[in-house]
Parts: C-alpha cells; structure tokens; sequence
C-alpha cells in the first residue's frame, strides 16, 4: 500500500518525526544545562556546549515546519469527514505554534548572544549578564506555557474528526479530546499554582499518551477515507 494512497501513514510518519526531534529543546537541553537558581551554572554549560544549544535552535525551526506539513496532512486525511474542523487543526496545531517556535527562536539566540558576550553588553557586570541570558530562558519557558494551550485547543478538532470518520478507532478520538483537556490543567496549573505543576504533570502523564497512540496507529495501520477505498477498488 503506497503512502499516497494511504494519508494516514503519510500524516503518521510527519508525526513520528516530530515526536524525534521536539524531546531535544524541551526536555533534554534544559535538564542537561539550565539551573535557574545558579544563573552563573547555566551560563557556563551553555558556553561549554554551545553546539547542543544551537543544535536545540535548528531542531526547534525544523519542528516548526514539520508541524505545518503534519497538519496540512491531517488536513488531506480528514476534509472529507468535516472541512471546518480540519481547518482548526490546521490553525491551531500548526500555524500558531509555529509563530511561537520562532518567537522561542528569537529568545534562544538572544541567550546566546549574551553569553557569547556582544560588545554592547560590556555595560554590564557579569553576574547581570548571567542574569540577563536566565531572564531569555525563562522567557521560552513562559512560551511553553502558552504553546501548550494550543498543545491542548487543537486536540479537540482533531479528536472529533477521529471519532468521525469512522476509518479510525473511535477511542482514540476520545483519548485524544482527554489529552486537550490534560495540557490545558497542566498550562492552567503553570500560571496559577506552579508549585504543583510538576506533580500535576506527572499525574496527566497517561492521558497525554493519547497523542503517542495515535502517531503509532497511523504509522502502523495507515489510515483511508472512505472515497480513497473506492477509487482504489475502481479498475484501471
């Protein structure tokens, strides 16, 4: 079965892709080198691996496009099911959080250009250096938090469109609609009780899983809307 006769797979594999490279700039770079309280440590593990840092830059621009051609491909795989509804996917998981990719962008090499230490900074002292290229971190951290509202709003769409097309598990759309509302109380729990927001991650944990199961069914199995199945069927 070719991938152009099965969208599913092709959206699948735009899936897997993205599940590669995102883990780098979001989990991986900042266990690896940031310590908010040291801002003096961060600095220095930044400068001492400047190629992860700028690595984690590059993957975040790839994700950002990736995430517009896996959208685009949910877009080809489900416009027959509900054009409207496809289009929110579209808008909200791929458009909008690849604007706020590059806005983190921006921020990263903004860090970097600190630590690198530009001419103009030399007005400062080094410690309100440090502090400066934390203040960028945390600035992209505070942007995660806002892109996982859009993590979470474009799961909607697209779990109903899988519950309703019915060439898909009608149990994943549901997990998928369990995993929208998972990143909104995380985001949620961020902004107004971050004290508990790393145990209210961890607790979310097998809902957001809902994503993985779908990724895994559709490089797996595929997926063909019901038109594709019938022209496939048609002799030549």
């Amino acid at each position: 079965m070719t991938s152009t006769r099965n969208p599913g797979r092709v959206a699948g594999l735009w899936y897997l892709l993205l599940v590669f490279v995102g883990p780098l700039r979001l989990m991986y770079i900042p266990n690896k080198l940031f310590d908010f309280d040291s801002p003096a440590t961060t600095v220095s593990n930044i400068t001492a691996h400047q190629p992860l840092f700028r690595m984690g830059i590059v993957v975040d621009l790839a994700g950002a496009i990736v995430l517009v051609f896996l959208t685009l491909a949910f877009y080809r795989l489900f416009a027959g099911v509900d054009r409207n509804l496809a289009v929110q996917v579209v808008i909200f998981g791929g458009v909008m959080p690849s604007l706020l990719y590059f806005v983190g962008v921006a921020c990263d090499l903004a860090t970097l250009m600190v630590v690198r230490g530009a001419v103009f900074l030399s007005v400062f002292d080094t410690p309100q250096r440090d502090a400066l290229a934390v203040l960028f971190l945390r600035l992209r951290d505070h942007q995660n938090t806002a892109a996982m509202v859009l993590w979470g709003v474009w799961l909607f769409p697209l779990g109903a469109l899988v519950y309703r097309s019915r060439f898909l598990p009608r149990f994943l759309g549901v997990w998928l609609i369990v995993n929208g509302v998972a990143y909104l109380i995380v985001s949620l729990t961020r902004v107004m009780w971050p004290q508990y927001s790393g145990k209210v991650w961890s607790i979310s944990q097998p809902a957001i899983f809902g994503e993985i199961a779908l990724m895994l069914w559709l490089v797996i199995k595929g997926a063909r809307p019901p038109e594709l199945v019938a022209a496939s069927s048609v002799p030549d």
